[in-house]
């Protein structure tokens, strides 16, 4: 049996779908189509596969913590978990994860996943990958093209060629086709020879190398010389940041796989949906006998078709059709579900307006555990944080503001400048401008507590930091 290594992709943001996708919690950690992450879902659907190895995770350097934590939560130990200082899409990405696996066998099989897909007919996907392996054992680089259910215009599309024959079900690909207008994506689709380019792989970490070095040798020495001189992090391998900036931004499939002469496709009927809009959730979501798709606190009364995601508090819809509704603590999104691809641009205003909402929830995630907005306004903030059991803030100090803490629940270990203190429910300290500070869980449950902050300037940004377990800047 053929070792197969399955490389996740983890590096997007996922924009289209905000507000509930944003840069710090984007849509691959996000429970969107099950109790699990999208992430979660991608890793897990491999188990039942005795040929899969550990996963070798690339993801942003700002969602290491996260992803750690979603992984021990599904009892996955990565083979090692990759950080990109900044984005530069798949190719180096996948590059970098092939000079790994080479190191102890360039024959190895990688298994190339985006982190953000559904599959719901896993039998047939597990199907797909071992007819892959086949193609890929034979020196192909394998892509697994989508059974079209429709004719769709948001996809590239893959034209099948001739049988392999040395792997049955798959084929060269003749042609990789850009999104096409609608008459032309029916064409294809009724030719049967077109598939949806769906954006997933499978080669031999030394053939797809080779074809890089071809095709590409700026992004492989440039991915080369960001791994030769990456440093260990924890549990982390942290890539250097000079050299993968400097690293050429592209596509796999530009780089690579639209230029090679080895692409071979397998044509794959999944159930497989990229989640590349909220309509999409909509598609595969169970609905009422009313067409509405509903999750959280919804009352619809006369509403037909439409989607509907409460996060906070109750939403409701009266006489309304086709919508899409998406409620967080500090955005609602109205849209009509044909306009849903269009999100993209309301984040473009967010980020040229200078505004924070594309960026961040209201509730932000932290490796020790969390902190919420509750109120602000002039020179003052407030914010509930929660330290989970065992785990502490970095040692640190600020330039501009003051911060008075009140314990709501648990126990704190308070530094403030040269003592150290214990607090319990109910009693609280002061944190003086330009004092060295740190708060510490040291108990069995989770500690809670208000932060008011007073201050001529009251953003993350000013922290000083003198240690940190997580190894933060």
């Amino acid at each position: 049996m053929t070792t197969i290594h399955p490389v996740i992709l983890s590096g997007g943001t996922g924009t289209r779908l905000w507000p509930l996708s944003r840069a710090a919690l984007p849509k691959q950690l996000l429970p969107l189509a099950s109790d699990k992450s999208l992430l979660q879902d991608t890793v897990s659907r491999l188990t039942d596969m005795p040929e899969m190895a550990a996963p070798l995770m690339v993801c942003n350097v700002e969602h290491r913590f996260m992803i750690a934590e979603q992984m021990r939560q599904i009892g996955s130990i990565p083979h090692a978990i990759v950080l990109e200082p900044v984005g530069r899409n798949t190719a180096p990405a996948i590059a970098v994860a092939a000079l790994m696996l080479s190191r102890d066998d360039p024959d190895a099989l990688m298994l190339v996943l985006p982190a953000d897909h559904l599959i719901d007919d896993v039998a047939a996907f597990h199907a797909a990958i071992r007819t892959a392996a086949d193609a890929a054992n034979g020196g192909h680089l394998a892509t697994f093209g989508i059974v079209a259910a429709k004719p769709e215009t948001g996809y590239g599309y893959i034209r099948k060629g001739s049988p392999l024959p040395d792997a049955a079900g798959a084929f060269q690909v003749a042609a990789f086709v850009e999104k096409p207008d609608l008459a032309t994506a029916q064409q294809y689709v009724a030719s049967g020879d077109y598939f949806w380019n769906s954006g997933m792989f499978l080669f031999r970490a030394a053939d797809f190398l080779d074809e890089l070095q071809t095709l590409r040798p700026d992004i492989l020495d440039a991915s080369r010389a960001a791994l030769d001189a990456a440093t260990p992090d924890l549990d982390f391998v942290r890539l250097d940041p000079a050299a993968f900036e400097a690293c050429p931004s592209e596509s796999v499939d530009y780089a690579v796989m639209e230029h090679t002469r080895r692409a071979a496709v397998v044509p794959a009927d999944m159930a497989w949906n990229d989640i590349g809009a909220w309509s999409a959730l909509w598609d595969v979501a169970e609905k009422d006998c009313q067409g509405n798709a509903i999750r959280g606190d919804v009352m619809l009364e006369n509403a037909r078709n439409n989607f509907v995601r409460a996060e906070t508090r109750m939403v409701a819809m009266l006489g309304v059709s086709d919508l899409v509704v998406v409620e967080t603590a500090d955005v609602v999104l109205v849209a009509q579900k044909d306009q849903v691809q269009d999100v993209k641009k309301l984040v473009d205003r967010l980020k040229a307006e200078r505004r924070c909402e594309h960026l961040i929830h209201k509730q932000v995630f932290r490796p020790w555990g969390w902190y919420e907005g509750i109120d602000a306004g002039d020179r003052f903030q407030v914010k509930r944080i929660m330290v989970k059991p065992g785990e502490k803030l970095s040692l640190q100090k600020h330039h501009h503001r003051a911060e008075h803490w009140v314990v709501v629940s648990g126990t704190a270990s308070v530094t403030c400048g040269d003592a150290v203190m214990l607090l319990t429910e109910n009693q609280s300290t002061y944190i003086p401008l330009g004092t060295v500070h740190r708060l510490e869980n040291p108990g069995k449950v989770d500690l809670h507590i208000i932060e008011v902050q007073s201050g001529s300037y009251l953003g993350e940004d000013d922290i000083v930091r003198f240690e940190d377990v997580y190894k933060r800047n």
